[in-house]
């Protein structure tokens, strides 16, 4: 409107049209139209005022005219396309639904000019998000650069978390190995420790380490997460799914260290990588005129953001990462490839396990049921007694030492058996050995001492022998008694036809 104003202007000051074209803004064929346009409005007199771009846009702006000879081809389908525009298909779909459908030959273009007659836009329209200082951060991981230790030689594919102040843009970026709980939790402590203080909310995404379910309406928040933003005082608010448009300014901040920071720069280590990253947010990044805000993070920080973040808490929060563990049938859950017992009435129940640095408690519902020092090591085992069954409590405990232990306070006999038993080659006896102990609680120690006694008389140590004694009541007859004396045997054999006869030997007549 500014250049029709301009050539009016210069056609009432009596430039012809060949002067107005030499100017270069518009030709002669389009200046003679505009002149007979204006002399038909009355705005070529002097005494009128020039008018104004209301008046201007009534006249020349460009409308859409359809040719009355050309008759669009999506004229036929005009009401199912608007149906399909209302549903939100993209216009490729509708193009080959309607080819596929209705036989349909029209081009692209012509689908595309039908919507855009019915307001339809390609692009979503969006509007810009205002946060006043210390209000939010952002916080997102991108993929890092792959790194070599040249230490050990390791190759290492790594992530790149960046926490970006929404209204100062100044950021913190960490490169890590892993997006676990420990490793999002522990960034997060580096981050606000960076800032020196903690903004009133944070806005992530659907990340597994912060959110379990992830739901426009109702989504569920990492019981890790949770408790830590309870400690720092912040409020989690998570992007609705498939929607990281609402967390446009770590986005950018993502592609900001990727595309500025990460080529043509060598990294001898994690630590190495992350030292160098550190002095760029500092020394690069910070001091940068940022394209939106024209002014330098680091310095906007520190003037107008930095005051407003709250304070750190005196004692920092406990990083603790919860998560459903269920115990296995030999009383020991999982945790980071380890293990740790669980009292054995749990056995095949699931509870929840929440570890810290150097603790790991479980949790049956709101009860500890168990604590456990935090192992390391794959393979571990961390194993409380008083977890197992009875039965594998007295396996464990009621070792060979035990047992030859608690058969010496019994008596002689009784330990002379248990040596016995456990002088064997073969055979494992310590099953046997804990039973002929616990004989003594049900007959009596002096009992068993008896018993023991005469099993060694008739070298028969067998546990099922000593409880088949106690349990006659042999124990209490003498040794001496007729029934058990080797001389009252009677003979079974006396002569036969394949007996050698003692007496022929002794003549010689017979081989010995």
């Amino acid at each position: 409107m500014y250049d029709y104003r301009q050539i009016i202007h210069r056609i009432r000051m009596g430039q012809t049209d060949r002067e107005i074209a030499r100017t270069k803004t518009i030709g002669r064929t389009k200046c003679s139209q505009i002149r007979a346009i204006a002399l038909d409005k009355g705005w070529l007199s002097n005494d009128s005022p020039l008018p104004d771009d209301n008046a201007l846009a009534d006249v020349f702006a460009r409308k859409v005219v359809c040719n009355p000879t050309h008759e669009s081809k999506c004229q036929n389908h005009e009401e199912q396309i608007k149906t399909w525009i209302g549903e939100g298909i993209c216009l490729t779909t509708i193009r080959r639904a309607l080819a596929e459908q209705y036989g349909f030959t029209g081009s692209y273009s012509s689908v595309r000019r039908l919507a855009q007659k019915h307001g339809y836009h390609e692009k979503p329209v969006s509007c810009v998000l205002d946060f006043e200082p210390g209000e939010a951060a952002q916080v997102d991981f991108g993929k890092g650069p792959d790194i070599q230790d040249v230490f050990t030689g390791k190759m290492h594919k790594t992530w790149i978390f960046v926490m970006t102040l929404c209204f100062s843009r100044h950021a913190y970026a960490e490169i890590v190995l892993d997006q676990k709980i420990a490793t999002w939790l522990a960034c997060h402590r580096r981050a606000f420790e960076f800032f020196g203080g903690v903004s009133l909310k944070m806005i992530i995404d659907n990340a597994k380490c912060a959110i379990t379910r992830a739901c426009y309406h109702d989504p569920e928040v990492q019981r890790s997460y949770g408790e830590f933003a309870e400690g720092y005082g912040f409020i989690i608010s998570p992007c609705p799914p498939r929607d990281p448009q609402k967390k446009g300014r770590v986005e950018s901040g993502v592609k900001y260290v990727k595309n500025s920071f990460v080529p043509l720069r060598s990294f001898r280590s994690i630590t190495d990588a992350n030292g160098q990253l550190q002095s760029w947010l500092m020394e690069t990044a910070g001091n940068r005129i940022h394209g939106t805000t024209r002014q330098k993070p680091l310095t906007l920080f520190a003037e107008s953001e930095k005051p407003f973040l709250k304070p750190l808490p005196d004692v920092p929060v406990e990083m603790a990462s919860w998560c459903q563990v269920k115990v296995h049938g030999n009383c020991h859950v999982q945790f980071e490839k380890a293990y740790y017992s669980a009292p054995y009435p749990l056995a095949h129940k699931k509870l929840w396990l929440k570890a810290t640095n150097n603790i790991v408690k479980l949790y049956d519902d709101l009860h500890l049921v168990a604590t456990h020092p935090r192992l390391y090591k794959p393979g571990a085992y961390s194993t409380i007694d008083e977890h197992m069954p009875p039965g594998a409590i007295a396996w464990k405990l009621q070792d060979t030492q035990w047992c030859l232990k608690q058969s010496e306070s019994i008596g002689p006999s009784c330990h002379e058996v248990i040596r016995k038993l456990f002088g064997d080659k073969v055979l494992d006896h310590l099953r046997g050995a804990q039973g002929i102990i616990g004989l003594a609680k049900k007959y009596s120690v002096v009992r068993l001492e008896s018993a023991c006694l005469r099993a060694l008389h008739f070298d028969n140590v067998k546990y099922t022998s000593i409880k088949n004694i106690l349990k006659q009541g042999i124990d209490q007859l003498p040794l001496e008694h007729p029934l058990f004396s080797l001389e009252s045997r009677p003979s079974v054999y006396t002569t036969g036809r394949f007996l050698r006869d003692d007496r022929l030997r002794e003549e010689g007549r017979m081989a010995p």
